[in-house]
């Protein structure tokens, strides 16, 4: 059984790709719940993988989507749909018991993957006692913080 990753994905570009993209997570939702299996794009052939599974999105927010993806993100499933529709995305991804956290641009047919790594992880503890996280000199409940925070300090040294 396969460990989702979660993925959040802002397409942007001008308003018809967006609505044309819309659409396309609209098919492909639907053709999920009808068949039960992952999707993609028609014009992407499967080869690789990268299915999207479970998409969901807010009412009023276009070309901005969650979904799941088997074991890690799909990041050139999604950077052949920008190329397609002519717009660039900013993707979000996580998938913790894989160590698997990081963000994804393609801004100008350029794409950037930055993402956590070993060391990285390793710069915080879990306290099994007190059920906290202990990250510079804190505490926190949650890790999702922490990741937030290791994250943007690797965007800003870049």
């Amino acid at each position: 059984m396969a460990n989702w990753c979660s993925n959040t994905v802002v397409f942007e570009g001008n308003e018809e790709a967006i609505q044309q993209i819309q659409q396309l997570f609209q098919t492909m939702k639907e053709k999920e719940e009808q068949t039960e299996r992952g999707q993609l794009p028609d014009f992407i052939t499967d080869e690789n993988g990268g299915y999207f599974f479970d998409s969901y999105w807010n009412k009023g927010d276009a070309g901005i989507f969650q979904y799941e993806t088997k074991w890690s993100p799909n990041i050139e499933i999604v950077q052949k749909i920008a190329e397609y529709y002519q717009v660039d995305f900013v993707q979000d991804y996580e998938e913790i018991s894989n160590l698997v956290y990081g963000r994804a641009t393609f801004s100008d047919r350029l794409l950037t993957d930055i993402y956590l790594e070993d060391e990285d992880f390793e710069m915080y503890q879990f306290d099994e006692e007190t059920d906290t996280y202990h990250f510079d000199g804190k505490d926190y409940d949650s890790d999702c913080e922490i990741l937030e925070t290791l994250l943007e300090r690797k965007i800003a040294n870049l």
